[in-house]
């Protein structure tokens, strides 16, 4: 039976409702904007809100790139494509510069993104403040003081411990010198790329009822100490063993045959790429 959708799955007044929120979110950097989430065909936690962003901002000049952890083909990126291509038709590519419109599952693409391209991240828990204050009240009245002890009390309580910041993925930022923010779950690699993009960043988290963003050309400072300064992970001497990047973020990975370590790049389209250039 054939089902005919309306224009990017949503009627016209929700993508109105969450196009006002984004409005705001972009207005007041690093804010944490609440939005009436909508029921999705697929699970809250597997980017709800991400996807509710990419439906209301797509236009049908659109080109579309969803990746997953780096992947442009996992499970998850396969079929949220599957899901807006039959919804609006637009185009898809693997291609970071071809695409207007990026959705990420906790990475941002290795290749520089552009003015004009929206990233739109798929976020678990928007609220970075959420590990050392449970109530949501609390947290906005913290916000709203600009209060935000409880964040570097965490960092410090990681050096106590194990004698360096540990955050392995969100580590918090500061967005304009004032809002405190979650990055989503990318590692800290991806941090830096935040400050300053020359794309719109924005984050959706569907479960959680939050739109929060980035404007272009904006500060964003991941939290540290000056005698503990923040660093990423460290890919120091390593290349990829299929197209030889080097300063790009690696997997780990053990060839099953031989035992040993070697190294791939995690976007994949940026080593296809890089591979397709050399041959």
């Amino acid at each position: 039976m054939k089902i005919d959708y309306n224009f990017a799955f949503f009627d016209e007044g929700s993508k109105r409702e969450i196009r006002r929120a984004t409005l705001k979110a972009v207005a007041i950097p690093g804010y944490q904007v609440s939005f009436a989430s909508r029921e999705m065909p697929i699970a809250r936690g597997w980017g709800t809100g991400g996807l509710q962003l990419t439906l209301s901002l797509t236009g049908t000049e659109d080109v579309l790139k969803v990746i997953d952890q780096g992947s442009d083909e996992s499970v998850n990126a396969v079929n949220i494509k599957k899901l807006v291509k039959k919804t609006t038709g637009v185009l898809n590519t693997d291609d970071t510069n071809k695409a207007t419109l990026i959705q990420s599952r906790h990475r941002i693409p290795e290749k520089s993104l552009k003015d004009k391209q929206i990233l739109v991240l798929q976020v678990p828990i928007p609220e970075p403040l959420r590990l050392v204050e449970p109530s949501e009240y609390k947290t906005k009245r913290l916000h709203a003081e600009n209060e935000y002890s409880g964040a570097w009390l965490m960092l410090f309580e990681q050096i106590m411990k194990y004698g360096n910041m540990s955050t392995g993925a969100d580590h918090p930022v500061k967005v304009y010198d004032r809002y405190v923010m979650a990055p989503s779950p990318i590692p800290r690699f991806d941090n830096p790329k935040m400050d300053y993009s020359k794309a719109l960043i924005l984050l959706g988290a569907g479960r959680e009822k939050k739109i929060y963003a980035v404007p272009p050309y904006t500060k964003v400072k991941s939290l540290a100490f000056e005698d503990y300064p923040f660093e990423v992970e460290s890919f120091e001497d390593k290349e990829c063993r299929l197209c030889k990047a080097t300063g790009v973020f690696m997997d780990e990975l053990i060839d099953e045959d031989t035992k040993e370590t070697y190294y791939q790049c995690n976007d994949t389209s940026y080593c296809l790429d890089r591979l397709n250039n050399r041959n």
